[in-house]
């Protein structure tokens, strides 16, 4: 982990999601949700089904698919058997999104803060950065273990602001997902998304939408941020 000593109220920061911007997971996300539903409950998981909630909280995506009523005990059983099988099948397998590490890299070369707010386990994140040898880049990491709501609750992302010190006003989010967009937007940050999990349609909530982190420079971000 960075030990910055950049933060105050004259730097900038960009907060990250990991699966979907750093990293395509999905598909491990997904083998690993199929297996849970059909070993633990004879289920077929769709793709669509789980293309609906990729992105959130185990315990809002459990309690979608079974009620919310479901038992506590059941909700921890599940999510943490899904984490394992998660764990299992990335491992030696994941590659970083096209221009996400180069334009992390160039990022902290300018001065930015960088800071992973995503709503995966630690051991998902520790394990994702380790294996893109990319954890000495992030100054902090918030993750599913850090707060109590998901996204679209702008939680993970204030939270994120405050321990890399720098205000929300001069944060940018970087996110796939429409409740990403939509909590990075309740923070009063400006976003960018990548349509890397959702149709360009769904993401007009972002102050820019781009097909590629190949299309963003520190300079776009920079004029974001300070430009609105």
């Amino acid at each position: 982990m960075s030990q910055s000593a950049r933060q105050g109220h004259d730097v900038l920061a960009v907060l990250w999601d990991m699966d979907g911007v750093l990293v395509e997971s999905a598909q491990f996300h997904y083998q690993a949700w199929k297996r849970i539903w059909a070993d633990e409950l004879g289920i077929e998981l769709s793709e669509h089904d789980f293309r609906k909630n990729f992105g959130q909280r185990n315990d809002t995506i459990i309690r979608d698919m079974l009620g919310d009523n479901v038992p506590a005990e059941t909700i921890e059983r599940l999510g943490t058997q899904k984490e394992i099988y998660y764990r299992e099948a990335v491992k030696g397998n994941v590659r970083p999104l096209p221009g996400a590490l180069e334009l992390l890299k160039a990022l902290r070369a300018d001065g930015f803060c960088c800071a992973m707010s995503s709503a995966a386990p630690r051991a998902n994140v520790e394990l994702i950065l380790s294996e893109l040898d990319a954890y000495s880049l992030f100054d902090a990491l918030v993750t599913y273990e850090d707060v109590t709501r998901g996204k679209p609750d702008p939680q993970v992302y204030l939270l994120a602001a405050e321990r890399v010190n720098v205000p929300p006003m001069r944060c940018l989010v970087l996110e796939d997902a429409v409740a990403g967009v939509e909590g990075a937007k309740r923070a009063g940050m400006a976003c960018i998304a990548v349509t890397s999990t959702h149709p360009r349609e769904s993401l007009t909530r972002a102050d820019l939408v781009v097909d590629s982190l190949t299309e963003v420079t520190p300079d776009i971000i920079r004029r974001l941020i300070v430009g609105r």
